[in-house]
């Protein structure tokens, strides 16, 4: 089971990420990415990153028996907080890959991003 734990709903996932990430995790559960105040110092994120990995242990206990992770994407410090109290509990954390294409009409600059693949976080602790 995948907990997607970033700013993009699945749903909203084009389908070689959604085919990919059910073919390895069989279910997705998106566990929306919280509001983090720019300003907060560190010890802020710390503890808002120790009630997300309460969330997500409680959501793991649903499903022992299958293989888990945590899709995290978002604020650098939250993620890596999170990512080491989550690898610290076992569990693996991944991101997703993409190639980014910049297409610029004049002075207006498009990005598209295509999903290319899932990359697991390296050992952080």
């Amino acid at each position: 089971m995948l907990i997607n734990l970033s700013n993009h709903p699945s749903a909203d996932w084009d389908t070689l990420q959604t085919n990919e990430a059910l073919r390895v995790y069989t279910k997705i559960i998106d566990v929306p990415f919280p509001q983090i105040n720019p300003s907060w110092p560190e010890n802020e994120v710390m503890l808002l990153a120790k009630e997300y990995l309460q969330k997500c242990m409680e959501i793991l206990k649903s499903y022992p028996l299958q293989k888990n992770a945590v899709h995290l994407m978002g604020e650098f410090t939250f993620c890596f907080s999170l990512a080491g109290l989550l690898q610290k509990n076992g569990i693996v954390c991944i991101t997703s890959t993409s190639e980014r294409k910049v297409l610029q009409e004049g002075a207006k600059k498009i990005v598209e991003f295509n999903f290319v693949r899932f990359r697991a976080y390296p050992g952080i602790l």
